[in-house]
C-alpha cells in the first residue's frame, strides 16, 4: 500500500477500510486501530503550521477542513497530537518576567466565565487565573462552578503565586475559604479590579469558536474542550511574553 505508515504508532500494518465522506480510500492500523487518508502521509510542514494557525482563530472544525483542504477525520487526529503536547506551565515564565524583590508584590486576579459541552444543559466553567502586570494566564480549570472547582484552580497556581501573591474576584462564594483571606481582594462591580481578567475572558471567547454562545462550533467532547484553551492559552502566554 504504497508503504504508507500509521501517523499514531508508526507501523507498517495497514489494510483499507472504506472511503471517507470526501471520497478518498481509507485506512486503518490493524495495531492500533487508528483511520488515514493516504493524503495525510504527504502533508508539508508548511500546511501543518498553517492549521496551527488557524486553530488559533474563530473557525469551525470543518471551515479548517475546507481551508486546508484536509479530512475532518485527520484534522481531528492532528489536533488531538497538538494538544497531547502542550505544557503543563501553559508557557507561562514566572521567573523571567520580574526580580526577586518584585516577586513579593505579585497581584493576580481570578474569574470563571460559562461554557458546555454537547448541550447546553451540560455547562463547563472554566476557572482562569492571570498575572495583572505580566497579563499572562498562570493556571485554568474546567468543571463545576463549585468550590471544588475553585479548589482544582488553586492547587494549579504556581507555587510562588499562592504563597505571595494578593488575587482579586468577584463576589463568587466558592473563593471564599480556598484563597488566603488576608490576600483576598473582592472586587466590586465597576471597581476595575478584575478588568484585566475580564478582558481576556472576552479575548478567549470571540478568539476559540468552541466558546461562542450561539453557534455550531461548540465542543462535543470535554477532552477536545479543554485541549482547545490550552492550546489558545499557551499561544497566548507567548505572544504577551514577546519583546516589543
Amino acid at each position: 500500500m504504497n508503504n504508507l505508515l500509521c501517523p499514531r504508532c508508526g507501523l507498517s500494518h495497514i489494510k483499507r477500510n472504506g472511503h471517507t465522506h470526501y471520497g478518498e480510500q481509507n485506512y486503518q492500523c490493524q495495531k492500533c486501530g487508528r483511520q488515514f487518508v493516504e493524503a495525510s502521509q504527504h502533508l508539508s510542514e508548511e500546511k501543518k503550521a498553517l492549521i496551527k494557525r488557524l486553530l488559533l482563530e474563530r473557525l469551525s472544525l470543518r471551515g479548517i477542513c475546507r481551508a486546508a483542504e484536509v479530512s475532518l477525520t485527520w484534522l481531528l487526529g492532528f489536533i488531538a497530537a497538538v494538544y497531547a503536547e502542550l505544557p503543563d506551565d501553559l508557557n507561562c515564565r514566572v521567573g523571567e518576567a520580574r526580580g526577586v524583590v518584585q516577586l513579593l508584590r505579585l497581584e493576580a486576579e481570578a474569574d470563571e466565565m460559562w461554557s458546555f459541552v454537547a448541550a447546553k444543559e451540560n455547562k463547563q466553567w472554566i476557572w482562569i487565573a492571570i498575572d495583572a502586570t505580566t497579563k499572562q494566564v498562570i493556571a485554568f480549570y474546567v468543571g463545576n462552578r463549585s468550590r471544588r472547582s475553585a479548589e482544582k484552580l488553586w492547587q494549579r497556581i504556581p507555587p510562588v503565586y499562592r504563597d505571595h501573591a494578593t488575587f482579586a474576584t468577584d463576589d463568587w462564594e466558592a473563593y471564599k475559604g480556598v484563597m488566603p483571606a488576608g490576600r483576598h481582594e473582592v472586587g466590586a462591580k465597576g471597581s476595575g479590579r478584575t478588568n484585566i481578567i475580564e478582558r481576556f475572558n472576552c479575548t478567549l471567547r470571540q478568539r476559540v469558536s468552541r466558546l461562542v454562545r450561539d453557534a455550531l462550533s461548540f465542543s462535543k467532547i470535554l477532552t477536545n474542550h479543554i485541549g482547545a484553551i490550552k492550546y489558545f492559552i499557551c499561544h497566548y502566554n507567548q505572544e504577551v511574553m514577546r519583546p516589543a
